[in-house]
């Protein structure tokens, strides 16, 4: 049985407004007391930045085991042992296209169906939202002009936005696609609201902002969906 995907709006992990709330919730979905956690920053290109503020934050504010795991200069020869012995594999946000081809290149997507089949706990935000859907949208092809990209992994059927209160052109740009350019329907996230899938069913949406939520999103509108503030 496929264990759970927590699709992230827009989180951060910037120490100087860093939110543990959320991060706590993914960590208490793991089927270990202090989980292993595994941070993937292909999107970002493996930033040194970015991931060394995974460590600080998350060494800060969690009971658990982080590592993490590049690509760009990898040293985990045997990606399948390490991805398997993690409780929770946190992607981090970035460029999206770019991450699905490198995934696709090192044969990690399928490593990653794997671990979520055996019921490793997947989460990211942004780009680490976008890659478990069929389709979403993105700044990958332009930073001033986001588009519609149709090549996600497709653990979770239809499509995906993140940062849908946080960017002007979100909202618009996945109406227009959903509505008439034939876009598969699916889901969009505020930068404070996650969706919690079980499988490929919505369990949950969680926040840390009682303004924030998550969306269905079909031809004809969105629904607002309840949120759970944590």
């Amino acid at each position: 049985m496929s264990g759970r995907i927590v699709a992230m709006g827009g989180a951060q992990l910037r120490p100087e407004d860093y939110d543990p709330r959320l991060d706590a919730f993914v960590l208490s979905l793991a089927r270990r007391e202090r989980p292993r956690v595994c941070f993937v920053g292909t999107a970002s290109g493996d930033s040194p930045e970015y991931v060394a503020n995974f460590f600080r934050v998350f060494a800060s504010h969690h009971d658990c085991e982080p590592s993490d795991l590049g690509l760009f200069e990898r040293t985990v020869a045997d990606l399948r042992a390490f991805v398997l012995a993690q409780d929770v594999v946190y992607v981090g946000g970035g460029n999206t296209a770019s991450l699905l081809a490198v995934w696709r290149a090192h044969g990690l997507d399928v490593v990653l169906r794997e671990a979520w089949e055996q019921g490793i706990v997947l989460c990211g935000s942004s780009a680490g939202m976008n890659c478990w859907f069929e389709a979403s949208t993105t700044d990958s092809f332009d930073l001033s002009r986001l588009a519609g990209l149709r090549d996600g992994l497709g653990f979770l059927p239809g499509s995906a936005c993140p940062h849908y209160d946080g960017e002007d052109q979100r909202r618009p740009l996945y109406r227009r696609l959903v509505a008439e350019e034939g876009f598969p329907p699916g889901w969009a996230a505020d930068d404070a609201a996650a969706l919690v899938f079980e499988g490929t069913s919505l369990a949950e949406v969680v926040t840390t902002d009682p303004d924030s939520s998550a969306y269905r999103v079909e031809p004809d509108g969105e629904e607002t969906l309840p949120a759970r503030l944590l």
